[in-house]
Formats: C-alpha cells, sequence, structure tokens
C-alpha cells in the first residue's frame, strides 16, 4: 500500500503541475520553428536568413497546448449535452 502510495504522489504533483501551467499559459512556443514563426535558413557566408513561413502555427509561432486542447475538447462536450 505505501509503495503504490509514493507512486502516485509524484504522479499526481506532475498531473497538477501541467495542469497550472495549462490554465495560466494556454498557448507554447511552436515545436517546428521555435516560436519565430518561420524557420530560419543560412546564407552561405552563414548569416542567419528569414526562411519559409512555418505552416504548423501558420506563422504566429504559438501553439496550444495538449492539456488545454483536452480540456477544450471536454468543455465542448459538455456544453453541447447540457443544452
Amino acid at each position: 500500500m505505501t509503495s503504490v502510495l509514493a507512486a502516485s504522489v509524484p504522479l499526481l504533483m506532475l498531473t497538477l503541475g501541467y495542469a497550472t501551467v495549462c490554465g495560466a499559459s494556454p498557448f507554447g512556443n511552436c515545436r517546428k520553428c521555435r516560436g519565430l514563426g518561420f524557420q530560419l535558413t543560412y546564407t552561405r557566408q552563414g548569416k542567419p536568413k528569414r526562411g519559409k513561413h512555418c505552416r504548423r502555427c501558420d506563422g504566429i509561432g504559438k501553439r496550444i497546448r495538449v492539456g488545454r486542447h483536452l480540456y477544450n475538447v471536454a468543455a465542448r462536450i459538455h456544453r453541447d449535452g447540457t443544452r
């Protein structure tokens, strides 16, 4: 019993921490462009240059977090079911 409790406490803390992050900051940086909105390319001399428009985040640089997306889906299902 003690080992189950000891294993579940860190998992519960991790889950609550992620839920807090999703509530406080529902958008995170895009993983593909790292929040820039475009891919960096480099010239032959090695200087960074603005590249193509990021298709994943549509050039904004922010994406909705997975936890926030799941919360929005659950809230939408609940709202549609109680109308």
